[in-house]
């Protein structure tokens, strides 16, 4: 089944929910961040935490997936995955990014964009030594971004990590890490009626206080 143009078109959403006015917002968009954050894990929604990392390679060919933010703080956004696979090479090319979380049920959203670095191996090591065991040898297991076989291929080689570490504790991949985005500008977005939806934009330079403006929608 398909939908033709038409039908598409049809597919509408009235936004109702609420508005966002300058003077709700907190002066620091962090903070504002964590606020939205709590509100969508308190509406239960499936990963509130999910945001679509977008990257360029070195020939200026874009490419966006979803991943899981697994920090945030006055540093930025911090996510976790292998340095070899196809979004760490290209922010090795190019470390300008950008990231949306898009939380349906609160008709909102949230675009940031900024400068990607590597976190520390020790912070890395802390994380990973966190997830389940099961997670730690997936992170062996995979080649990210290569072609595979079929997939018992992968399963092999779950396998073989599995055995080739046993009931020892796992040690964190030499090409797998955390990176941080530091945010250059973060627009909270709220979905309004008619599509007179609301905008704010926090922005600043290297080292100076942000900048909060409303853009038209």
């Amino acid at each position: 089944m398909s939908l033709s143009p038409a039908a598409l078109a049809a597919l509408r959403q009235e936004y109702s929910e609420r508005g966002l006015r300058r003077a709700e917002l907190d002066p620091n968009p962090i903070v504002q961040f964590g606020l939205w954050l709590a509100e969508a894990t308190v509406q239960q929604l499936l990963e509130p935490n999910a945001m679509t990392l977008a990257t360029v390679d070195a020939e200026g060919q874009p490419a966006s997936r979803v991943v899981l933010l697994k920090g945030c703080d006055d540093r930025g956004f911090t996510f976790f995955t292998s340095y070899e696979g196809a979004k760490g090479r290209q922010l090795a090319a190019n470390p300008r990014a950008s990231l949306t979380f898009w939380w349906g049920a609160l008709e909102r959203q949230v675009h940031v964009r900024g400068t990607v670095s590597k976190v520390s191996r020790e912070e890395t090591e802390t994380y990973f030594h966190s997830r389940p065991v099961t997670s730690q040898l997936g992170a062996w297991a995979s080649h990210q971004s290569e072609v595979l076989k079929d997939r018992a291929q992968l399963e092999q080689q779950f396998e073989q990590a599995l055995s080739r570490f046993g009931e020892q504790e796992v040690p964190l991949p030499p090409f797998w890490g955390g990176y941080c985005l530091r945010p250059s500008a973060i627009e909270f977005w709220q979905g309004r009626r008619s599509r007179l939806h609301d905008r704010l934009r926090y922005s600043r330079g290297s080292d100076e206080p942000w900048l909060i403006e409303r853009l038209s929608p």
